[in-house]
């Protein structure tokens, strides 16, 4: 299923300077979120990460792992992502235009999927956890940081609804922590790891596909 519109592409490509130039929210969290992934990446590791956005995620973590997939959808960011990559010599990271819901790959053929801040912005979230469960080799782990919204931002959703009309927003989708995790261990993960920095910010989670 496709997850993505022509007007999300819009938006992406729109804000992808804005996004490149604006600072991490969080900056302690983020490295802590950087350091828990990197436990469980060997020098062998093969990685695919989704919406990928302007590349810095996926840029910081290519020393650690033998190569990195990345795709997004905004072509904008992903040539903001190729300049970086470019900058920094990192040889070991593709970038690729891709919606997840049309991306291609063998069953088992990555130890590690990352999804950053990205799984409120589908469609079709049961449908991207399927996938990714199959892209994961036995034992392989899924690495997300999710907004859920719906914990402790349901006041907002008109607003957000109000803004996708008229093109200002993006799609958003507005579930609960519980729900996630739910989700997740109904596609055959087990949650191995589990944070949320404060009650509004995203939930951090790792998921281990059963062997």
């Amino acid at each position: 299923m496709k997850q993505s519109t022509q007007s999300d592409r819009r938006f992406w490509n729109r804000i992808a300077e804005k996004y490149a130039r604006d600072p991490i929210a969080d900056e302690a969290a983020y490295q802590r979120k950087l350091e828990v992934t990197r436990e469980y990446f060997t020098p062998e590791s093969v990685v695919f990460e989704f919406g990928c956005g302007t590349g810095s995620t996926a840029l910081l973590h290519a020393p650690h792992v033998s190569r990195i997939d990345a795709i997004d959808l905004s072509a904008d960011m992903l040539k903001i992502a190729r300049q970086r990559q470019a900058q920094a010599g990192v040889e070991n990271v593709q970038f690729t235009e891709a919606d997840i819901g049309g991306f291609n790959a063998s069953a088992g053929e990555y130890d590690v999927v990352l999804g950053l801040s990205v799984l409120h912005l589908l469609r079709s979230r049961s449908d991207t956890l399927v996938q990714v469960h199959d892209l994961l080799k036995p034992g392989g782990v899924f690495v997300s940081s999710t907004a859920c919204l719906a914990d402790h931002m349901g006041f907002i959703q008109p607003v957000i609804t109000v803004g996708r009309w008229i093109g200002r927003m993006p799609y958003v989708e507005f579930f609960s922590e519980n729900r996630l995790v739910q989700e997740q261990e109904a596609v055959g993960f087990e949650i191995v790891h589990r944070w949320r920095p404060k009650k509004d910010a995203a939930v951090f989670l790792v998921a281990r596909k059963r062997p």
